[in-house]
């Protein structure tokens, strides 16, 4: 195995990011899938090798905290035995993919992600670390919203397509040559300047002014956009939320002991397959307008050594006093790893206290600045300004 590596704000498995409880390894499953097994293996490895805490993230992965770097090599040892390590870090880190969680048997879904890994195994692309892919290919499209530089999707009479993120279209595309231009337009991307300028996206890419080649455009119109995912019964299993994307060991056993596969979702979801009764546990989140939906924080303090607030306490304070209408993020500082996007409202924890943005994300400039967390609880108002 490779020495330990402890840097980085995207850990994997065999690049693990330290933490204030310890390294955080991510493990990234494979077709965006957990048989029970590889669940009650995690559920193990996380209480022998880590604190048992296990993080659902934004990305569909899993990340085991409060690993030491003693207990690192056994945990490696034991992620391999459940067929969920790559073989190098280099293969790791190109394989980020999206996989939609709403795929029947008979779908092209499993055997389209299973390709698309393999032929990023294969390549030698050098990909930024953020830079991912989606295979979004139902009647309508689930992860539209959610972090993806190239999309395989359909059309609206239901043929396959392939498209750059922030392009409006995309090309139409036959199965067998779907990776194939979905890799070419990875490759495009790097050839032509967007892994070494801006953020490393494909949208940001496109909005400088490159346009794609001829032979990776298109006219196909994707399919609609699909309304946001809630916990509930679906034809697939049973959709859980995650409190707050972080769940212990024994909650993640249960799922194993039910002996349902998981599949993971972008949303701090998981949908266990097949069942037809909601799991019950006090970390889960079962209800489809549970106020806990719509909040989210990040680790914050002890847990991240970056964060200057426990910004899991004051989530669960605020998320029961804030309008229905109302998305609220949490931040244990500027790096807003668990969320990069904006929300209606964002609390920055900085040493001085609590900044709020309005409308915005970590990045942007705040309205207020140096708010008292417990003022905010009393008075949740201060919010959206009535204070």
């Amino acid at each position: 195995m490779s020495a330990v590596a402890i840097k980085g704000w995207c850990p994997g498995a065999l690049h693990p990011m330290q933490s204030g409880d310890g390294l955080v390894v991510r493990v990234r499953p494979f077709g965006g899938r957990l048989e029970p097994a590889q669940i009650a293996g995690l559920a193990e490895l996380a209480a022998r090798c880590g604190n048992g805490l296990i993080d659902v993230t934004s990305r569909a992965n899993l990340q085991i905290r409060g690993v030491s770097p003693g207990s690192h090599h056994a945990l490696l040892d034991g992620l391999a035995r459940l067929a969920l390590l790559d073989p190098d870090e280099a293969t790791e880190a190109r394989r980020n993919i999206l996989v939609t969680p709403f795929w029947n048997g008979g779908d092209a879904t499993p055997s389209l992600a299973a390709e698309l890994e393999k032929a990023l195994a294969d390549s030698a692309l050098s990909l930024p670390t953020k830079f991912g892919f989606a295979v979004d290919d139902g009647s309508s499209r689930v992860l539209a919203g959610d972090s993806a530089d190239v999309r395989i999707e359909r059309d609206h009479a239901g043929e396959l397509l392939v498209r750059a993120d922030g392009a409006k279209f995309g090309r139409s595309v036959a199965r067998a040559e779907a990776v194939t231009v979905a890799l070419a337009l990875a490759d495009w991307f790097v050839t032509s300047g967007g892994a070494t300028g801006g953020r490393g996206r494909m949208a940001a890419h496109l909005a400088t002014g490159k346009a794609l080649p001829d032979a990776l455009c298109g006219k196909a119109e994707p399919a609609p956009i699909s309304p946001a995912a809630r916990p509930g019964l679906y034809p697939q299993g049973a959709m859980v939320g995650v409190a707050f994307g972080q769940l212990p060991h024994a909650t993640l056993r249960q799922f194993a002991d039910d002996g349902h596969a998981l599949r993971m979702t972008p949303w701090r979801m998981v949908l266990s397959e097949g069942q037809r009764v909601m799991p019950s546990a006090p970390d889960l989140i079962t209800e489809p307008y549970d106020p806990a939906l719509r909040v989210v924080a990040c680790s914050g303090a002890p847990r991240c050594r970056e964060a200057h607030a426990d910004t899991r306490a004051l989530a669960a304070a605020l998320a029961p006093r804030i309008g229905a209408g109302l998305g609220l993020h949490v931040s244990g500082c500027a790096k807003g790893c668990a969320h990069s996007g904006a929300a209606a409202v964002t609390l920055v924890a900085t040493r001085a206290g609590f900044d709020l943005v309005r409308g915005g994300s970590t990045r942007d400039e705040p309205m207020l600045r140096g708010l008292n967390g417990g003022d905010i609880v009393r008075d949740p108002s201060i919010l959206m300004g009535g204070h």
